[in-house]
């Protein structure tokens, strides 16, 4: 069995996109440890490695993420937790453990896409705790065509609801990427489903106090592309009604100050369809 060392070892050859879901990992591992943490995520550290959580210490906490968190599992646990869809789709999920950590129930399927080897790495990092509810982990190239294809072989039934998550993504992409990206999901999903997303305000790309951190980004091979200031009017095209919050406002409900104000913290959403 491969241990964690040689995992961590090979955290290194990780494209930097892929990389950033171990400082995710760690920074939701650090959120963890505090006396008013927001969640409580047990596989975090080890999922995020010796190199992620020492590289928090160079990045520092950003408020965002563990409010963009916790966002998520109450919107995730409202949705599918009271007879809502039973598919869970998690695009992107590099080291995501709600399978694991929500106590969704036994008749959910949460279904994992990222790259296979992410996925991989994660596997054999979680081999030793049992989800919650049933996990599929869908090896796919989300940048290439046929990932829809590989998601309905694994079980998917596009013909029932379901709950989409697609966090921390879209940054990474261009505008036709991230188009196409719900033009795609919005084919996949039937009425009652659920999307929950989020975004970079445009308004942040464009500021120039935000280059320090946008240079930093592009340094690390993970530049940040595209920024919305109405994801709704985006999502409306494709046929949801979203409810947009702002990151500030969450952040404000739960005592975490984020930087930015309402304008330019980005957007947190939950649209219907």
């Amino acid at each position: 069995m491969t241990n964690a060392n040689t995992l961590d070892t090979h955290a290194n050859t990780l494209d930097p996109v892929a990389k950033t879901a171990l400082l995710t990992a760690a920074m939701r591992a650090r959120e963890s440890t505090r006396a008013d943490a927001l969640f409580h995520d047990p596989l975090a550290a080890k999922l995020a490695g010796p190199s992620a959580m020492a590289l928090l210490e160079t990045v520092g906490d950003v408020a965002a993420i563990p409010v963009r968190t916790r966002f998520f599992d109450e919107a995730i646990g409202g949705a599918v937790g009271h007879g809502g869809p039973r598919q869970l789709v998690i695009v992107a999920a590099g080291m995501d453990t709600r399978a694991y950590r929500l106590g969704l129930p036994d008749d959910v399927t949460v279904y994992e896409l990222d790259r296979p080897e992410l996925l991989d790495r994660k596997e054999q990092l979680s081999a030793w705790v049992a989800p919650a509810c049933r996990r599929v982990a869908v090896g796919v190239d989300l940048a290439a065509a046929g990932w829809e294809k590989a998601l309905a072989g694994a079980g998917f039934r596009a013909d029932l609801p379901t709950c989409w998550l697609v966090e921390g993504l879209t940054q990474y992409l261009r505008e036709p990427d991230v188009r196409a990206l719900f033009e795609r999901i919005s084919a996949l999903s039937a009425p009652g489903s659920h999307l929950l997303t989020d975004f970079v305000a445009a308004k942040l790309l464009a500021a120039p106090e935000a280059r320090p951190m946008l240079e930093r980004m592009e340094e690390w091979g993970s530049a940040w592309h595209y920024g919305a200031d109405d994801p709704g009017a985006l999502l409306s095209e494709h046929g949801w009604k979203a409810e947009v919050r702002s990151f500030a406002g969450v952040g404000e409900e739960l005592g975490r100050h984020v930087e930015g104000g309402p304008g330019m913290s980005g957007w947190l959403v939950h649209a219907l369809r």
